[in-house]
């Protein structure tokens, strides 16, 4: 199964105000996004978490496999105008989202480019849409709002100004966050942070 389109990445237009990002509304293939609906591992606690393989079905294993490849990091780095391929990717999920998610923020000075894929069924509800900022102080400044339905992206270089946060939600959210980083050993340090946070969180409920 080929659940990417690398066409549909493609044929989008990439943006560079305030900062280079690109949206690609259908990013998974219509044929292959329902199973991988279905093989997203249930997660009940807020966060980041690594992946799982054996929480995971076989459909989704395939995706983030896919999501490692270096055509996936040429093209989406051809896009954004920076070299990613041979550079280090740290993929997580989510499942859940808690009131205090979504601050305006931007991301760490180690990270390149961050590429969301969200994985909900659907999205009416007004809080949880990610929005691309020109400013780190008013949600309501944007220059796109993304809603997380099943199978968008979203990616972004990761400047200084790039701003981003959505207004609260609390309940199911699935998103896979892709990163391509600086350092093999940032990675290893945030691989074994985002292991330990996630063994505590099963140790004590809820963090």
């Amino acid at each position: 199964m080929v659940a990417i389109d690398l066409d549909a990445i493609d044929t989008a237009s990439p943006n560079l105000d305030p900062f280079e990002h690109l949206i690609v509304p259908k990013v998974i293939r219509s044929d292959a996004l329902q199973m991988i609906l279905n093989d997203f591992p249930k997660i009940e606690k807020p966060g980041s978490h690594p992946i799982n393989k054996k929480l995971s079905g076989t459909n989704f294993v395939s995706l983030i496999q896919e999501l490692h490849s270096q055509g996936f990091s040429e093209l989406i780095g051809n896009k954004l105008g920076i070299k990613l391929t041979n550079q280090p990717i740290i993929i997580t999920i989510r499942g859940q989202c808690r009131l205090s998610d979504g601050k305006i923020h931007a991301d760490s000075k180690e990270k390149l480019v961050t590429a969301l894929i969200y994985l909900n069924d659907s999205w009416d509800i007004s809080g949880g849409k990610l929005r691309l900022l020109k400013n780190n102080h008013n949600l309501d400044d944007y220059v796109a709002e993304i809603p997380p339905d099943a199978g968008s992206l979203v990616a972004f270089v990761c400047r200084p100004n790039a701003w981003h946060g959505h207004h609260k939600f609390e309940g199911k959210r699935q998103t896979i966050q892709i990163n391509w980083v600086r350092s093999h050993k940032y990675k290893i340090r945030e691989q074994i942070r985002h292991t330990l946070t996630a063994n505590l969180k099963k140790l004590i409920g809820w963090i």
